[in-house]
């Protein structure tokens, strides 16, 4: 599908890709990765054109569609439904033409090929998929200019899955979604039936999707059959491959150099020497393969631990003013808790983390905290709030200020700013770089709770790897807000659900609320899909054609086709629903396929209704 051929590119005096080549089969699904900076979105933009390469060749097949996020979140007063419809720019042209040709061949032709493409699904598609990533059937009525820049990069995303292209490019798609969206994106990409490049340091997202991994390392492209998992375990045995190599030839030179060292100076041996001393020239050395090593993360544990427990609510509620957000909130915290902060975006999960943080009171009931509660508190957002003009040092040495430079410094390099890092400044650090120098001011002081919000959105997967190891070796509480699920699995003892204006405990680990959330996803988009099905979507019907015997003979060949097509579909769903124990076996699947007959119905009395009116005229 996509064909790279010794690409050669250079950012400023850096070597981004050297003499680079790779061949991703037709309809794999290749989870792309390698460190920040490597060069991944810079690929991203040369095999979409956006920029040309010093020398080489990027090839799809002829006539592929390639969709890919636009990095600048979509605006106006376009409904969010209307503007993903629109991206179907086939769909949209075709309906156009519908609405003014006259010339039956060409009607025949643009009806077949809107059946061909399932026209009359796209609302309820466009609909499923917004529904997917977070949009109810309300929200997809409003306009774009009602929604932050992060809700309108879903929509954005949810534009191009319902494109449909055959090459489809995703530069770190889950940093715009929760968990619950990211569970169904996983999902959705798990089942995409063409072909897929993602850029991800989700470990669970590129373990569920990919099919391939395709490895940026040093300038050069490498392509992994497998999972992450797969990769890791091939990478880690080719390394030690590569030591066994290097060891075994390091000891042939040394035999041979033994050689020529002892022989070189006799006249009956120098003729074997000089041959040993080619040989020696022309081994080329086995270049091991090292990763690049990455700098722990440490958050240090408080110094002496609190009496359980350390946050207690009773029956309390929390809000903005008179609003309330969350209410009968009953819950503990003991000194050693690890919980996974559950829900979807906007149900009140940082309310509730504001609410334990001590940054809301009460609006009413009771919040009691362990007297001298110190709370860490890394959010998001803080990594962007970040002075340009500052540096680590002057960061540290505000938290440190009758500290020694060298005591400064030595801080600065614990959170992995040794030596000359120390005096770089925010705005030339990357998003991985933020964020480290974040967790280190959040735990500075070695506090007895931490709450984390999305700590993970610029960190790659072996700094998340550093991350989970700090996490655990760290001693005091911790509450994590994540849309990585590796984190929570590998860090959470317990998950509270955010939902329906409460916080309760979830009885069961991430796969159950997996399961829960994607079962609860299915029952939640039908009803979507019918209010986005709206008549004015609807292709319009075939105009009467002239009274040509053969055009008409067509037509309602193709006329019947689509007849025969949804009756073979209904029978097939019929079969399912005719086991007694559907229903009981797997209740939500069995409603799913109801629903499914519904709508095939429907369609069936369409197709059938236009082939009377086809039939009509082929007598008449």
């Amino acid at each position: 599908m996509l064909t790279i051929n010794d690409l050669t590119y250079r950012l400023g005096e850096r070597m981004l890709f050297d003499k680079a080549g790779v061949a991703l089969p037709t309809r794999g699904r290749a989870g792309f990765v390698g460190r920040n900076g490597a060069g991944k979105t810079t690929l991203f933009r040369l095999i979409a054109g956006e920029i040309s390469a010093e020398s080489g060749a990027i090839s799809i097949p002829p006539r592929s569609r390639l969709g890919r996020v636009e990095q600048e979140a979509p605006g106006g007063p376009t409904r969010l439904i209307d503007f993903v419809l629109a991206a179907d720019v086939e769909r949209a042209s075709l309906l156009d033409r519908a609405q003014v040709e006259t010339d039956p061949h060409e009607i025949a032709e643009i009806q077949t090929r809107l059946a061909d493409i399932e026209a009359h699904a796209a609302p309820a598609r466009a609909a499923a998929i917004l529904h997917g990533l977070g949009f109810d059937s309300q929200a997809q009525q409003r306009p774009l200019s009602e929604f932050s820049g992060g809700w309108r990069m879903r929509v954005a995303l949810a534009a191009v899955l319902f494109s449909r292209p055959d090459l489809l490019l995703l530069d770190e798609p889950t940093n715009y979604l929760d968990l619950e969206g990211t569970l169904w994106l996983v999902d959705y990409l798990a089942r995409y039936p063409a072909s897929v490049i993602v850029i991800s340091h989700d470990r669970d997202l590129l373990d569920d999707v990919a099919t391939h991994i395709l490895h940026l390392d040093r300038g050069k492209l490498q392509l992994y059959k497998g999972n992450y998992s797969s990769f890791e375990k091939q990478r880690r045995e080719a390394q030690e491959l590569a030591l066994k190599a290097g060891k075994k030839q390091e000891e042939q030179r040394k035999h041979l150099q033994s050689f020529v060292d002892r022989f070189r100076s006799k006249a009956t041996k120098a003729r074997q020497a000089q041959s040993r001393i080619k040989l020696l020239a022309k081994m080329q050395e086995v270049a091991p393969i090292v990763d690049e090593a990455v700098l722990p993360i440490h958050l240090p544990s408080p110094e002496k631990p609190l009496s359980p427990p350390i946050i207690s609510l009773e029956n309390a509620s929390v809000g903005y003013g008179e609003r309330v957000v969350l209410s009968r909130l009953t819950l503990s915290l003991s000194e050693d808790d690890r919980i996974g902060l559950l829900g979807a975006n906007g149900n009140g999960k940082s309310t509730f983390a504001k609410l334990l943080g001590g940054r809301l009171q009460p609006l009413s009931g009771k919040a009691v905290r362990a007297a001298k509660l110190d709370v860490g508190f890394f959010a998001q957002h803080q990594v962007d709030d970040l002075n340009p003009d500052d540096t680590p040092y002057s960061v540290f040495s505000r938290l440190m200020p009758d500290a020694p430079e060298a005591r400064v410094r030595a801080a600065a390099a614990r959170v992995g700013f040794s030596g000359p890092r120390a005096d770089t400044k925010v705005e030339r650090l990357s998003g991985g770089e933020k964020a480290r120098l974040l967790l280190g001011v959040t735990s500075f002081h070695a506090p007895h709770l931490l709450i984390l919000d999305e700590p993970t959105n610029h960190l790659d997967i072996d700094s998340r790897a550093a991350l989970i190891t700090a996490i655990n070796e760290y001693e005091g509480a911790v509450v994590l807000v994540s849309h990585d699920r590796y984190l929570l699995e590998a860090c959470a003892d317990r998950l509270w659900v955010v939902e329906d204006g409460r916080v309760r405990n979830f009885d069961g680990d991430m796969d159950e609320y997996a399961r829960y959330i994607l079962s609860k996803s299915r029952e939640d988009e039908r009803p979507a899909a019918v209010a986005a099905a709206k008549p004015a979507e609807k292709a319009p019907p075939v105009s009467k054609p002239r009274r040509d015997p053969g055009f008409v003979r067509r037509q309602l060949a193709a006329a019947e086709e689509k007849v025969n097509k949804f009756t073979q579909l209904l029978e097939r769903v019929d079969a399912a629903l005719s086991d007694p124990e559907a229903f009981a076996r797997n209740p939500q699947e069995a409603a799913r396929l109801a629903a499914q007959r519904e709508e095939l119905a429907k369609a069936l009395a369409s197709a059938e209704e236009q082939w009377l009116e086809i039939a009509g005229q082929a007598e008449g």
